[in-house]
């Protein structure tokens, strides 16, 4: 049975060192929906994992073939035209930064409709494919690569992209489902991963710390307009009962925000060199915030309140 945090344990999906457990090193898979998502959410502690020996796969579930071109330096006829070998090269180069696995699950990215109403998705994307078969790819993955802790977005999608909110529902079927010897057959043999998390990126909490850091050095802050509205929106979600979830996990990485940095940059279509992602200086985030932030969504070992490790509860479990 899956369980969330706080209702005890199943032990008979818990590997142990008993000689029939799993053996080797700690693995992590983060999930995201387009290249550019993993050097923006849990780069940090990724890069900060693969240096301490973890075994790290990024699973890209789209191309990111109908992303904008962010960057406008990079706007021209021949990134245009060959927009989707661009971005997977540029995946490429993030992946030899960060030190990560990764691979492409070969779906279409859905666009960000925009317009009121907005249009209608393309048909074949991402976002309209059936929960099944948008998850069977991923549910391969977890049963090959054996992860203990997955990552994802939260139900909006960190902000409400369609695909990153069917990001979200594919993780948490490929969570459930890929210990379960009786679904998707074909995929391979079961494996249940133990902890599931959401990313917690850009919470008001971060955002308003480094505000007050950088206003504290006599720096402009390009937060103070962002900040107001975010707290009157987190108001009102807390009115609805909706209120954002807890920071459960934070993950010192500090010394790799650089590394974050530059993985971000070598998304060249996507990413400025000289915009608001590199706004607030690097020894300023440090010294405000050196955490990257998560909530523990799903758990199948007793954890506490709160951690500083991803692999709490699971170290002790896995043979080194």
């Amino acid at each position: 049975m899956l369980i969330t945090p706080g209702q005890g344990r199943a032990d008979s999906q818990i590997p142990s060192c008993d000689g029939q457990a799993d053996s080797g090193k700690l693995r992590l898979m983060a999930v995201h929906a387009h290249p550019d998502d993993e050097s923006s959410k849990g780069a940090a502690t990724m890069a900060r994992y693969v240096r301490e020996g973890v075994e790290v796969l990024v699973c890209t579930l789209t191309g990111g073939e109908r992303g904008d071109i962010l960057n406008k330096k990079m706007e021209r006829p021949d990134i245009r035209a060959n927009l989707t070998a661009v971005r997977r090269a540029e995946m490429e180069k993030a992946r030899q930064i960060l030190g990560v696995q990764q691979r492409f699950l070969g779906f279409v990215d859905s666009g960000l409709p925009e317009g009121d109403p907005p249009p209608p998705l393309p048909d074949g994307c991402f976002a309209l494919q059936p929960l099944e078969i948008a998850a069977r790819p991923l549910v391969a993955a977890v049963r090959e690569f054996r992860p203990h802790v997955m990552l994802t977005y939260d139900e909006n999608g960190g902000y409400p992209h369609p695909d990153h909110i069917k990001c979200h529902e594919v993780s948490l079927e490929a969570f459930a489902a890929a210990g379960d010897p009786d679904r998707y057959e074909g995929c391979g043999d079961p494996w249940q991963p133990l902890k599931l998390y959401y990313f917690l990126t850009f919470h008001l909490d971060r955002i308003r710390a480094l505000h007050e850091a950088m206003l504290a050095a006599g720096l402009d802050s390009p937060y103070a307009e962002r900040l107001d509205e975010w707290a009157k929106e987190d108001e009102e979600a807390a009115r609805q009962g909706k209120g954002p979830y807890d920071v459960t996990a934070r993950v010192e990485c500090a010394e790799y925000f650089e590394t974050r940095n530059r993985a971000l940059i070598a998304h060249a279509t996507q990413v400025d060199p000289e915009g608001g992602w590199f706004s607030c200086p690097l020894e300023i985030q440090r010294a405000a915030w050196p955490t990257e932030d998560y909530h523990l969504a799903r758990s199948v070992v007793d954890t506490g309140a709160q951690e500083d490790d991803l692999f709490a509860g699971i170290r002790e479990r896995v043979c080194l």
